[in-house]
């Protein structure tokens, strides 16, 4: 274990021009403190597809959920031993909402007597609720995500800003961000109410000293990039614009179905799409993939692009249990096999924000070498 971190360390301590972190749901898996609902106190931590399926079931009742299944034509099953007679339905949440988006349209539901008429509308919206709620996270004190972002941006302020794509619709990193007193380019307007344009990426933040007229720009410490494509809880859209704000109703989010690469392409997801694309055919990238499972084909496309493409391109993928080879995995190992600019790091991202090492600060002169303060202890 030490070993490896060590290795894994000795890589990142070198400074990649353009770094950029893609993070899935593994990031969120866990995280979160009890909220407040109703001054009622509820735990709220983030969860896998597979949790919010039981979730759902506990919502409207597994008989619900059953028939559900069977009315949309979802019928991916299992068995839970090998002498039950029941098969149980796979979790696969992703697939179920998939049938049912294109079910709505024409099939209805015919209930014998004692049952009342599902509407596959209804239940869509009841699930897409469910999942909006549970992803609605408080950043515990202890979290990694703070950690992370403190080690990730300590970087030489004139290198381009640490970039970070989440797919998750909770808002950890800009809990983390806030917390740590970072100012978080995200495509929306420093003014209120924050409207999303596309443009905003494209600021820096620098600070002028009294004269008016200087030579170089004096970029500050603490910024950083972020970057949602599947949409968050606090997004929504008013007329034409796309809003940022608390305590949103209707949240502009991708849920998850195959029909996420279209919805790609709408704003604001299409500018983050492109945004994405964009960066990672610059030089001398690093892409780090933490708790991403590689099923979203828009996102795995455009990796396997790069790594084919773009000859200065480096990826590390970071994920617990990465090595038992997930059909979800396959694609990736397959390119490890023909590219050697892959690093596979088996970890949760909670150690892996604690293991990375902790590079010296640079200030606007500073042009001496990074210093890497490793940890040597072997205690596992």
């Amino acid at each position: 274990m030490a070993t490896k971190r060590k290795k894994y360390a000795e890589f990142l301590n070198n400074q990649f021009e353009n770094l950029i972190i893609l993070t899935g749901a593994g990031s969120s898996v866990g995280v979160g403190e009890n909220i407040l609902i109703e001054d009622i106190s509820t735990e709220r931590k983030g969860r896998l597809l597979a949790q919010l399926w039981d979730d759902v079931s506990m919502a409207i009742t597994e008989t619900i959920l059953n028939r559900f299944c069977v009315l949309v034509k979802y019928d991916d099953k299992y068995k839970e031993k090998e002498e039950d007679v029941d098969l149980k339905y796979i979790k696969n949440l992703e697939k179920l909402l998939s049938l049912a988006n294109i079910a709505r349209n024409y099939v209805t539901d015919v209930p014998s007597e004692e049952q009342k008429a599902l509407d596959i509308e209804d239940i869509i919206n009841q699930i897409e609720k469910i999942i909006k709620v549970n992803c609605t996270l408080k950043l515990p004190e202890n979290a990694a995500h703070s950690v992370f972002i403190e080690k990730i941006t300590k970087r030489k302020v004139t290198l381009p800003r640490v970039k970070v794509f989440t797919l998750n619709y909770d808002t950890l990193f800009e809990q983390a961000g806030r917390k740590k007193n970072f100012t978080i380019i995200d495509g929306f307007s420093f003014s209120h109410p924050r409207t999303f344009s596309g443009r905003n990426f494209d600021l820096d933040i620098v600070s002028r000293n009294s004269s008016r007229v200087k030579e170089e720009d004096n970029f500050v410490q603490k910024v950083f990039h972020l970057y949602k494509p599947h949409g968050s809880v606090d997004w929504t859209k008013d007329r034409n614009e796309i809003i940022q704000k608390d305590g949103v109703e209707n949240s502009l989010m991708i849920f998850p179905k195959d029909s996420k690469y279209e919805s790609s392409y709408e704003q604001p997801y299409f500018e983050m799409m492109s945004r994405f694309q964009q960066n990672l055919r610059n030089e001398n990238v690093l892409l780090i993939c933490i708790g991403f499972s590689f099923s979203d084909k828009h996102i795995v496309t455009a990796i396997i692009e790069a790594l084919e493409q773009n000859p200065g391109f480096q990826l590390m993928v970071v994920n617990k249990d990465i090595y038992t080879k997930s059909a979800t995995f396959i694609s990736i190992f397959e390119a490890s096999k023909k590219h050697n600019n892959i690093v596979l790091v088996d970890e949760l991202f909670e150690d892996f924000a604690n293991h990375f090492p902790d590079l010296k600060s640079y200030n606007q002169e500073d042009a001496k070498k990074i210093i890497l303060n490793l940890n040597t202890t072997n205690n596992e």
